[in-house]
């Protein structure tokens, strides 16, 4: 194995240590190599707090081997002052003569700059090593500066025969609440897991109304998600758990710009393309990935106008005799597997 790889591969699994704590930063991991060992290591740990190089730097024990060693990073270390100094200045303070670098930064505050700081200093620079892989890791980021908006995942689960749920106008509260479970509660915490991963979790009007969903993350440990709720003429009851207060939710309306506690109510127009309105103001307030959970309507709407970055489905071995249907998906599939006894399969809009 190229030792490159080898090194890079360490960095990326360091690097998604930071998944859901250093949004809107990227996830960054770093190694400190010499004569085939690692002598430190570190990555991103929390937004506004040390990069990955720095903790790396910090974590070598004898910093006199800084100078006979071999920086590997994911992504381009800064070169600007931001919430921390840059990390290139660091590298080069620390006489560090060689850095691997995964990918460039697509930040117009870095774009380059900071491989030009470190060779003008003298340091050798390699660069690319597994960009394809330093890219999709941190494929949210890349959305979010490239595009200027969030990078907008959607997702939900099915039964056999294709439907996401049993249909609530045709049956009591209480079969309805029976039998509108397709998965269990191990892909509930996989869910939630997920959860502290993305920033924002979105749910349209008759799916809040319905479903009555909280969209934290209660079956896992971690920080709770942004709630979006779409309900374009704000008719939805206060009494549902979305406005519960808990933590921050967007109300996507046509009335009122409004902010009630942890409650914000944005004002978009519903008669233009409000859906990209929706992803510029959230882009705004620094919301770099949102998961889309429903319902059936739409989740059409995103597929049909092709407004979807990514799509995640659950394909559950039960069948329900009748119900709303799933929505057709097709794009690249990207990674298949099977979590208790259910086929995920996901895709990419391509």
């Amino acid at each position: 194995m190229n030792v490159h790889l080898k090194y890079m591969r360490r960095c990326l699994e360091l690097a998604r240590l930071g998944a859901g704590t250093v949004s809107p930063n990227p996830m960054v991991g770093s190694v400190i190599v010499l004569d085939d060992k690692i002598i430190g290591e570190g990555w991103h740990k929390q937004y506004g707090q040390a990069h990955a190089e720095v903790n790396a730097i910090e974590s070598v024990k004898d910093i006199a081997l800084l100078s006979r060693s071999t920086i590997y990073v994911n992504l381009e270390p800064c070169a600007h002052f931001g919430k921390t100094p840059p990390c290139a200045q660091l590298i080069i303070k620390s006489k560090i003569k060689r850095v691997v670098v995964g990918m460039l930064d697509p930040n117009p505050l870095v774009a380059g700059k900071g491989i030009e700081l470190l060779r003008e200093a003298g340091v050798e620079v390699i660069c690319p090593v597994l960009e394809l892989e330093c890219a999709n890791l941190n494929k949210r980021f890349l959305c979010y500066i490239k595009n200027k908006r969030p990078y907008v995942i959607l997702k939900w689960a099915q039964t056999a025969n294709g439907y996401l749920s049993p249909d609530a106008n045709k049956m009591s509260a209480e079969q309805f609440e029976q039998e509108r479970h397709i998965t269990g509660f191990l892909i509930q915490k996989l869910v939630h897991k997920w959860r502290t991963q993305e920033d924002a979790i979105m749910v349209a009007t008759n799916t809040a109304l319905t479903d009555n969903p909280a969209l934290n993350a209660r079956a896992w440990e971690g920080r709770a998600p942004a709630r979006i709720l779409l309900d374009q003429h704000l008719r939805l009851p206060k009494t549902l758990k979305l406005f519960d207060n808990s933590q921050v939710t967007f109300v996507i309306n046509g009335i009122q710009e409004k902010l009630d506690g942890q409650t914000v109510y944005v004002k978009v127009d519903f008669a233009g393309n409000w859906f990209e309105e929706m992803l510029n103001r959230l882009y705004e307030y620094k919301i770099q990935s949102i998961v889309i959970e429903g319902g059936a309507t739409f989740l059409n709407f995103l597929i049909d106008e092709n407004l979807w970055d990514e799509a995640i489905v659950f394909y559950a071995p039960k069948n329900i005799s009748d119900g709303i249907k799933a929505p057709a998906i097709s794009g690249k599939i990207i990674q298949t597997e099977t979590v208790d006894q259910m086929n995920l399969i996901q895709y990419q809009n391509v």
